[in-house]
């Protein structure tokens, strides 16, 4: 693959992988408080830790000639991780 085909890629798959922990914190709203973690749980942490080398792929692949257009996976997938992580802290104190 070339470069700028992998950056594509990796700019996608950080946006999949954000939204996928998006939805699996959303889960937990539609199911009563366990005990102990579910699935979702699990999906959320897994999504979390491949994120991390795909930013760095995306950032080591991107071309930076256009930076608003490169940056726009990056904001999006930020903004659903707020979410994801602001509705996880609310979930876990107060519900």
């Amino acid at each position: 693959m070339r470069r700028q085909q992998i950056g594509h890629v990796s700019g996608n798959v950080l946006v999949v992988l954000s939204l996928t922990a998006l939805l699996a914190v959303l889960s937990g709203y539609t199911q009563p408080p366990q005990p102990d973690e579910g699935t979702a749980a699990h999906i959320f942490q897994l999504s979390i830790v491949a994120l991390v080398p795909t930013i760095l792929l995306f950032l080591a692949t991107a071309d930076w000639r256009q930076p608003l257009r490169r940056a726009r996976p990056l904001a999006f997938s930020a903004a659903a991780l707020v979410l994801a992580f602001g509705a996880l802290y609310y979930l876990e104190h107060y519900r």
